[in-house]
This record gives structure tokens, sequence and C-alpha cells, in this order.
């Protein structure tokens, strides 16, 4: 955990640890492949494309 939680309350800690363990334990999402896509993590990630520095909403 992060030292700039130590002022959290102890609820908060344990539900942060819980939710850690639950991303720890997740299955990652089984994505097709895609075929002439671009490299490296999915694009649209965030809810836009980027593309030579230029971001594209949806």
């Amino acid at each position: 955990m992060d030292s700039d939680n130590k002022d959290l309350p102890p609820a908060a800690l344990r539900a942060l640890a819980e939710a850690e363990e639950r991303r720890r334990n997740a299955p990652a999402p089984d994505l097709p492949p895609e075929l002439g896509g671009r490299k490296g993590p999915e694009p649209v990630r965030y809810g836009d494309w980027e593309k030579k520095g230029i971001a594209v909403d949806f």
C-alpha cells in the first residue's frame, strides 16, 4: 500500500486491500486478436484514441 494511505480509516484500508486482491486474481480479458491493429496497450482504454499526438474522443 502507498504511504499516502496512512491517513485513511481502517475500513478504507481494508477495502483498498480487498480491491487489490480482486485485481490480482481477476482473469485477463479474452480479447480477440486485432488484424492490422496498432502495437501496445488497448488504445481506447481511456475513452479516446491518440495518433501522432492528436487525441480523438469517441
